[in-house]
């Protein structure tokens, strides 16, 4: 039987008040550290052999490892230990109380996602190591939010964790194998400044952006003619331009124009690829003109993942939740875990649409039956599976 309320809601609060922010920005950035003791002291008791696995050069930040059972192959339940930032004060609760309210437990990482480590830890409890046939894994990470910093570390060890994977992102716990990636570049063009009253004394940046803006327009819909997956909402790759700054007077020709943009890729299409053929585009067109041209990755991007609609993973999460896996187009740590050598599924309680913003939360009814589903799953891919 599904372990009881209570004690569940008890261990959510406590996650929840560990503040473990993970930022670009040194000022909001924060250790997980006091998230990973906590948990690894819970897994523990519950009987797993547990590793705390530091990020190099990064004593403030680590992975967990705890393994219950033995063999190659088993189950990997993940989650990421980290939360965004907050404005405590657009907040009506406290975003690290693990209040109770309206049918639901209110706080920063309530949905996303540090209520699904509590029942993943809850499900594993239910289990002894000698009734495994096949190892039981909890993998907490570190810096999701920030980079997928701890998920890179993994990859780069290239240690094996199990043969299936359940993400435990807010999906309202409808199964996910497939996801967009995720490329965040600046374009940088300096020039040479002057008077306006004569272009000739220099070289206008703003206006090589401008003929970049365009060549950018162009090279999406191209891309956007030649790739399509009507499995996503929105079925083709996305480009943003998201930001941007250039000069600092009317009366002075703009040396420097910096734009950042995004580009959402489908399954099939490589980042390698698309930074090579979006530098050669720009390279080629500003050719002929003085401007300097250069580009900065504002980070390291994260691959498109697709897990094959015939893995084990993706056909019991369908079988006992009654969805079909679908496809979103936010990013997440499955594609390290597959070049890992597992198929991943990202499924877990609550919803994405009221992560990142003040009032997260996870609606109470949801627990239950994500409980139940872990049992389930544990059981047919620990205890079942030769």
């Amino acid at each position: 039987m599904p372990t009881p309320l209570f004690p569940v809601l008890d261990r959510i609060r406590q996650l929840i008040a560990k503040p473990s922010v993970s930022s670009v920005l040194p000022r909001f950035d924060q250790s997980n550290r006091p998230v990973i003791d906590l948990l690894a002291g819970w897994l523990e008791e519950a009987g797993f052999a547990v590793r705390i696995e530091p990020l190099p050069g990064r004593p403030d930040k680590a992975n967990l490892i705890a393994v219950l059972g033995s063999g190659p192959g088993g189950l990997v339940l993940a989650g990421h230990t980290d939360t965004v930032p907050c404005d405590a004060g657009r907040w009506r609760f406290d975003p690290f109380g693990g209040t109770v309210a309206d049918g639901r437990i209110y706080g920063l990482g309530s949905a996303d996602m540090k209520s699904f480590l509590a029942l993943a830890i809850a499900a594993a409890g239910e289990f002894r190591a000698d009734e495994l046939r096949q190892p039981l894994v909890i993998l907490a990470t570190a810096d999701e939010e920030s980079g997928m910093d701890g998920a890179r570390a993994l990859a780069a060890a290239g240690q094996p964790l199990g043969r299936h994977a359940l993400i435990g992102e807010p999906t309202g716990l409808k199964p996910v194998r497939l996801h967009k990636g995720i490329l965040m570049e600046a374009i940088r063009l300096e020039g040479r400044s002057g008077h306006s009253s004569n272009p000739a004394l220099g070289v206008n940046a703003l206006e090589g952006m401008h003929r970049v803006i365009g060549e950018l327009l162009r090279w999406r819909a191209e891309l956007q003619a030649r790739y399509r997956n009507p499995l996503f909402e929105v079925a083709v790759p996305t480009l943003n331009l998201g930001h941007i700054h250039g000069g600092d007077n009317p009366n002075r020709i703009c040396a420097d124009c910096e734009l950042h943009i995004d580009i959402r890729s489908l399954p099939g299409m490589k980042l390698a690829d698309l930074r090579s053929e979006l530098h050669g585009r720009l390279g080629r067109l500003l050719a002929d003109c003085e401007l300097q041209l250069s580009f900065t990755p504002l980070f390291e991007g994260i691959e498109a993942m697709e897990t094959p609609a015939t893995a084990a993973i993706v056909r019991a999460t369908e079988e006992l939740t009654g969805a079909p896996a679908g496809a979103v187009s936010f990013g997440t740590e499955g594609p390290y875990l597959n070049a890992l050598g597992m198929e991943t599924v990202i499924l877990g309680p609550g919803s994405v649409e009221c992560a990142h913003q003040p009032d997260e939360y996870l609606p109470l009814t949801m627990i239950e039956p994500t409980l139940d589903l872990l049992l389930r799953l544990i059981h047919r891919f620990c205890v079942e599976s030769a």
